[in-house]
């Protein structure tokens, strides 16, 4: 199978843009140097399986969908798309909060 990186890094590009990241931003999150999501970004550098993991970490994505071009969406619908968003944005406390009212709502015979 072929990777294409420019597409790999167009991908990068455009979801990093949509969470309003810069790339300076994600290269610190992601523990990178400076101007290296720039050099990926334009496939220049080609990234590594772990610096591919931290970039689908900052930006909260899956190696498929990064390298693929998969969507999540498309697994889980758009609700369960955006429910998780929000849901891995909240504190720990409020994570487990969300999931108990998911269960009680599942539980429910509406």
């Amino acid at each position: 199978m072929y990777t294409d990186y420019k597409e790999l890094g167009r991908r990068i590009a455009r979801r990093r843009k949509q969470l309003g990241l810069t790339q300076s931003k994600v290269n610190e999150m992601a523990g990178l140097s400076d101007k290296y999501l720039s050099n990926i970004e334009r496939a220049v550098s080609i990234p590594s399986i772990d610096v591919l993991m931290k970039l689908c970490a900052v930006l909260k994505a899956t190696p498929d969908e990064l390298l693929l071009g998969t969507e999540r969406s498309a697994n889980i619908g758009n609700v369960g798309r955006i429910a998780a968003m929000k849901v891995e944005g909240l504190p720990r406390e409020k994570q487990l909060l969300a999931l108990s009212l998911l269960d009680w709502l599942n539980e429910q015979k509406i």
